[in-house]
């Protein structure tokens, strides 16, 4: 197999041709790692390697342009490169450099998502459970970054109380309303025995006379 010639394609890309009338584009790391140039004379193996080494070049760079907008999970991004070079075998390669790297890693998008899930959005233990593992995280990564916030979860409950179904909750006997706003404490992902407590705990609170100075 010969190279017949190896010209500029754009930007850092370059175009060679093969005597077949195959066109390879490859990036200059490429062509300078390889030694690529007009007349040289290559294996199939060692072609085979060229075009593999540009592929997960391409894949690699994909990977690291689409983690400058977010941050993915390690299920994301290997489905997104699947959807793009449609081997497994070469985006299992990439995956481990961008484990290796840092660059994916669920521990800590686990755990930030789960600031975010408990602190911003005051979800329960389950439904922030579900939200994670949706996003490919699996089920221990997903309980031991919900463990630091054991305690919160009841505190959550209390909070939504008092500063998002306070308006509702105005009479102690009206049992369709209190069942309205427990209903939509399950759907944040709190369990009954939870929401039975803090709602028993709200109302003698707010029955409870204030102390004179």
């Amino acid at each position: 197999m010969k190279i017949t010639s190896v010209t500029r394609y754009k930007g850092s890309t370059y175009e060679a041709e093969l005597d077949d009338g195959r066109k390879l584009y490859l990036h200059a790391d490429i062509i300078t790692d390889y030694g690529i140039h007009a007349g040289m004379e290559t294996e199939r193996d060692e072609l085979r390697k060229i075009i593999y080494a540009s592929n997960f070049r391409r894949a690699y760079q994909r990977a690291l342009y689409l983690l400058d907008y977010r941050d993915y999970t390690y299920s994301e991004m290997f489905k997104k490169l699947m959807e793009n070079y449609k081997s497994e075998p070469l985006c299992t390669a990439v995956m481990k450099r961008l484990t290796e790297h840092g660059f994916i890693d669920d521990v800590r998008y686990a755990e930030r998502m789960a600031r975010k899930l408990v602190e911003v959005k005051k979800y329960g233990y389950r439904r922030s459970k579900r939200e994670i593992m949706q996003k490919g995280i699996d089920q221990y990564t997903a309980e031991d970054a919900l463990t630091p916030y054991s305690e919160a979860f009841y505190e959550n409950i209390l909070e939504l109380l008092r500063t998002k179904h306070s308006r509702y909750l105005t009479d102690r006997e009206d049992r369709k309303t209190i069942e309205k706003v427990k209903s939509a404490l399950v759907r944040y992902g709190y369990d009954f025995t939870e929401i039975n407590r803090a709602v028993k705990e709200y109302f003698e609170n707010t029955d409870r006379p204030e102390e004179d100075n």
